[in-house]
């Protein structure tokens, strides 16, 4: 018998020290989150979505469940790494609605569309994840492929795969050099916090925590790693816990977070 606590998947991670430790993921918030995606990106049945992800990846399984749970359709693609010219081709032979990749490849996707002079294919999200956005590759990406929107996805494995998400039309722009990562999505608290774990106001640098419904149990059989990284939440009522991402972001004055960097030397 499945039950919210029952566990969904075991995905390690290294982080910058080189030993795996297997994050625990269990049902319940798995499933939470997979809600509240497809509530953010309007999934419905209509939906068609190009599933590009390796299964290793933990964001792979964010897009197959809120696609089926939407009732949409999902192209998956085989075994090989497409080109940028097959990818385009099969957005437009397969009248993919939805489609994420990483944003180098989403560079090289835009680059395609603009030397090869073929329409636009009839994508309505693009989504970036896996890293950073840089401001010329949105700016790239925006003029050659022109979706309605763009989402940048961000996440910890820790906190069950993109717990932040910025989702903006594709005629947008942003200052800085990497593009927002958007608000807490779903049942979640985003803090940016000082060392003392104190709320830092809009523009001042420090510490992601992450609280609220949907972490991960912790590391798998790493009690001691478990309780360094996932602490008790000082402004949750009902005694949560929160992760320490160990990234640097800020607030910006419309409650958006921005991503500055690392506070360690991960990677």
């Amino acid at each position: 018998r499945v039950h919210e606590q029952s566990l969904a998947y075991l995905v390690y991670t290294s982080g910058s020290t080189g030993r795996p430790k297997g994050v625990a993921v269990t049902q319940g918030p798995l499933s939470m989150h997979c809600q509240a995606i497809a509530e953010l990106y309007e999934m419905d049945a209509r939906s068609c979505e190009l599933h590009f992800m390796s299964f290793a990846f933990d964001g792979a399984h964010e897009r197959w469940l809120s696609t089926l749970y939407s009732g949409g359709r999902l192209v998956i693609r085989d075994g090989c790494l497409w080109t940028p010219e097959q990818t385009y081709q099969a957005l437009h032979e397969y009248g993919i609605t939805i489609a994420c990749f990483p944003p180098a490849y989403l560079k090289q996707l835009a680059e395609y569309a603009a030397a090869s002079g073929i329409a636009p294919p009839p994508v309505r999200i693009y989504c970036f994840g896996g890293d950073a956005v840089p401001d010329q590759t949105f700016e790239q990406v925006k003029a050659a492929l022109r979706p309605e929107y763009f989402t940048n996805g961000y996440g910890p494995t820790e906190t069950v795969i993109s717990p932040l998400a910025w989702k903006t039309s594709a005629d947008a722009s942003f200052e800085g050099a990497f593009a927002p990562i958007g608000r807490a999505v779903g049942a979640r608290r985003a803090y940016v916090l000082d060392a003392d774990l104190n709320p830092l106001p809009p523009g001042v640098a420090g510490e992601l925590h992450i609280g609220g419904a949907c972490l991960a149990r912790g590391y798998h059989g790493q009690p001691a790693s478990t309780a360094d990284r996932f602490i008790p939440d000082p402004f949750a009522a009902d005694g949560g816990r929160m992760y320490r991402t160990g990234d640097q972001v800020r607030w910006r004055a419309d409650g958006i977070i921005e991503y500055l960097g690392r506070l360690d030397h991960q990677v």
